[in-house]
């Protein structure tokens, strides 16, 4: 017989506290920097990405940190903190490989591609992070992934219309290039991370008591319906 375990709330709210922690923690990160710039009476756009030239490959690790004004950096802190403590919250394994994918890849897709200007912001990252969870709540269909994917598609779905270029002003090509690469990886990496397990009511704990051979066969349909990790 297979026994599973049952829901651990305590160890879920650790979890949810450790992603905020760390949406939290990059947020504040792009705050100082602004900061920096700010009270230092200096410029950081020069070290964004510059399209095709050489000295515009340093954007590619940069440009994500640096922000034109406050108002363009408060209107990314909001939907990374939210989408991120959402991401790392539902799809911890997935994240380590999606986080670093989206941050350097769409800042090459930038530099090989984009309008030959100035690119900054942390726009990209978090069109990629929305992209995927959305993604992922529409292919795994389990509660969690549906309540995530819902959530963020209400809060931050008009966040999509950014990815047509109908502001010179903005780098669409940014945000292209983070969905884009967030809608891949949630095909990639959807099954990555397991399927809460589903809770187990007294109910149906006394039905299964009362019938065995309901239990085993309730076992059995739970090892059917665990997805495949590959």
């Amino acid at each position: 017989m297979n026994f599973q375990s049952r829901p651990d709330p305590g160890a879920d709210s650790r979890r949810l506290r450790r992603a905020f922690t760390i949406a939290l923690s990059f947020v504040v990160l792009l705050w100082l920097v602004k900061l920096t710039e700010a009270f230092g009476a200096t410029d950081f756009i020069q070290l964004g990405i510059y399209p095709r030239r050489v000295s515009g490959l340093i954007g590619i690790v940069c440009a994500p940190l640096i922000h034109s004004s406050f108002a363009h950096l408060f209107a990314n802190s909001a939907p990374i903190l939210v989408i991120g403590t959402m991401l790392l919250y539902g799809y911890p394994r997935a994240a380590r490989v999606l986080l670093p994918v989206v941050y350097l890849g769409s800042g090459i897709a930038v530099w090989l591609f984009a309008r030959e200007s100035y690119h900054i912001g942390a726009s990209g990252l978090a069109f990629g992070m929305l992209l995927f969870v959305f993604t992922v709540g529409v292919l795994r269909w389990d509660r969690r992934a549906i309540a995530l994917s819902l959530v963020v598609f209400f809060l931050y779905g008009g966040m999509l219309l950014g990815v047509l270029p109908v502001d010179q002003d903005i780098s669409f090509e940014s945000h292209l290039a983070g969905a884009l690469l967030g809608l891949v990886l949630a095909f990639r990496l959807r099954q990555l991370d397991p399927a809460p397990v589903r809770k187990q009511y007294s109910w149906e704990r006394e039905e299964q008591e009362a019938d065995p051979d309901s239990a085993i066969d309730a076992d059995a349909d739970s090892d059917d319906d665990e997805p495949e990790h590959r």
